[in-house]
């Protein structure tokens, strides 16, 4: 029996598929069963899992489109082990990633854990700078696996674990953006215990174009409104720094052209901390850039999500996502 279901939902990323298999060949430890669920994917990847028939447990699946929470859900009903962890379809592991979180749940054992995320040399300088945009303290405040963080830190589906316990007891995701974080909370608020394993990380691709990430963080923007009005004390200061950056901003913006072009040095120096934090983390100028390009989108569009969602549910009380009809659709 193995000890560890993997589970990875995939909608036509055969390619991506790939690599994550190759990864989990190279792992030091095979204690693991590997659960593929095709959603519904007009590229499907099944020929690629038959090339690592034999190599280590692989179960593949095939089923009509859901989304990432059903699929993930419907995974987890077809495991076997007893702690089910989650990647996405566009994470590459270490080759001691199972190694390390073995020893992890040995020495400091969790409930529920999770891994930070990192950029693999091999990815492209777009790549990297978005990865550094959704890592750095300057940018998200560590809540995602950072070393340094401004809340309790929350495990994310690119990288997640949970024991079978926890699942009979708390159940599986909901239908949602943020479905990840409410999860989480869920867990914590029936009384099992959150961990960051910091040395327990994957590589993560992420999005591969600055339109496709500017569309993804807006939908996280509007989605921690959703996790704000399910759980009344999840939304944290953190959670409002994009929202106030971006109003901070136009604010500037306007006292400079009225009072005195002075209040430019602000975002001059949070845009110089930013680019010698880059330049540190990428070790390329030019990935440097990017990287500031990435990170001032993923504060607009996060701010605009999360400024949008706010005044339509939470001030207007508008749309169908009012507090009793999210409570319906995602019991």
């Amino acid at each position: 029996m193995p000890k560890f279901s993997i589970i990875v939902p995939v909608y036509n990323r055969p390619d991506e598929v790939a690599e994550l298999l190759q990864s989990l060949e190279k792992q030091t430890v095979k204690n693991f069963e590997l659960i593929i669920i095709e959603d519904g994917s007009s590229l499907p990847c099944e020929d690629v899992c038959k090339e690592y028939e034999g190599k280590f447990t692989l179960k593949y699946f095939f089923k009509p489109n859901s989304g990432r929470s059903e699929t993930r859900n419907y995974g987890i009903e077809r495991t076997t082990g007893d702690y089910f962890v989650f990647f996405d379809s566009d994470c590459i592991l270490p080759p001691n990633y199972f190694e390390c979180l073995e020893k992890n749940l040995t020495e400091n054992y969790s409930d529920c854990f999770g891994g930070p995320d990192a950029a693999h040399e091999s990815f492209s300088d777009v790549q990297k700078a978005i990865n550094f945009a959704m890592t750095s303290f300057l940018t998200t405040g560590g809540i995602r696996g950072g070393k340094n963080q401004m809340e309790k830190f929350k495990p994310r589906t690119f990288n997640m674990g949970f024991s079978r316990a926890v699942f009979e007891k708390v159940g599986g995701f909901k239908n949602m953006f943020g479905e990840d974080i409410d999860l989480s909370i869920r867990i914590t608020d029936a009384g099992f215990r959150t961990t960051l394993y910091q040395d327990v990380f994957v590589y993560h691709k992420r999005r591969v174009s600055f339109k496709k990430f500017f569309k993804q963080v807006q939908n996280f923007g509007a989605g921690r409104i959703n996790l704000a009005i399910l759980h009344k004390n999840s939304l944290k200061l953190v959670h409002t720094a994009p929202a106030v950056l971006l109003v901070g901003f136009f604010i500037i913006i306007l006292l400079s052209i009225f009072c005195t072009p002075f209040w430019l040095v602000l975002p001059a120096v949070y845009t110089l901390l930013l680019f010698a934090d880059a330049l540190i983390k990428t070790k390329k100028i030019k990935t440097a850039f990017l990287s500031l390009w990435a990170s001032f989108i993923q504060i607009t569009a996060y701010g605009i999500g999360f400024l949008k969602s706010f005044f339509q549910k939470i001030i207007f009380r508008q749309g169908l996502e009012s507090e009793e009809i999210l409570k319906k659709v995602y019991k």
